[in-house]
C-alpha cells in the first residue's frame, strides 16, 4: 500500500524528531505530502472539567504560545510549510481524526511513549488514537532517556 497523504500528530517535544524523521522517510519513499499536528487540550480537562473561574484569556494566550513553538518546532523542517502546520483545540483523539479526515489522510505517524496505565504498550494518546481513526496509524516508539 501507498501513502499519499502522512499526517504527523506531534506534543512539540524533543521526542518527537524521531516521529517526524519516520514519517519523513515513508513520505519520500510513497512520494506523499506530509502535514503537522498539535493539539493543544483544554485547560479544564487537566481540572477534571469542573472550573469555578474564567479561563478564557488563559486558553488564549496558550494557544497563541503553541502556535509560536509550532512554527519554531516545524523550522526545522523546510519540507513543511505554513499551510501544512496545524494547531487544534480539544481532545487529541477527536481532533487528530477529524483533520485526518478532512484532510484526506491516510496515515497518522504519533510518537509512543509506553508509559501509561492501560495503555502500557502504546501510550495514552497512540492507544486512542487506534479506536476510530479514519486511517492507519503508525506508533513510532520512542526511546526513554538513560
Amino acid at each position: 500500500m501507498t501513502y499519499q497523504h502522512i499526517l504527523i500528530a506531534v506534543d512539540l517535544t524533543e521526542d518527537c524528531h524521531p516521529v517526524i524523521e519516520r514519517a519523513q522517510s515513508l513520505a519520500r519513499a510513497n512520494n506523499a505530502k506530509l502535514s503537522l499536528v498539535h493539539i493543544v487540550e483544554p485547560m479544564a480537562m487537566a481540572f477534571g472539567g469542573d472550573v469555578p473561574m474564567d479561563l478564557s484569556m488563559l486558553q488564549q494566550q496558550q494557544f497563541e504560545q503553541a502556535r509560536e513553538r509550532l512554527d519554531t518546532f516545524a523550522s526545522r523542517y523546510p519540507e513543511l510549510q505554513p499551510d501544512q502546520r496545524h494547531l487544534a483545540y480539544g481532545q487529541p483523539r477527536q481532533e487528530i481524526h477529524r483533520l485526518a479526515a478532512e484532510q484526506r489522510c491516510d496515515l497518522v505517524v504519533v510518537g509512543s511513549h509506553g508509559r501509561h496505565g492501560l495503555a502500557l504498550l502504546l501510550g495514552s494518546t497512540a492507544n486512542d488514537l487506534l479506536h476510530g481513526a479514519p486511517c492507519d496509524v503508525l506508533a513510532v516508539r520512542l526511546k526513554k532517556a538513560e
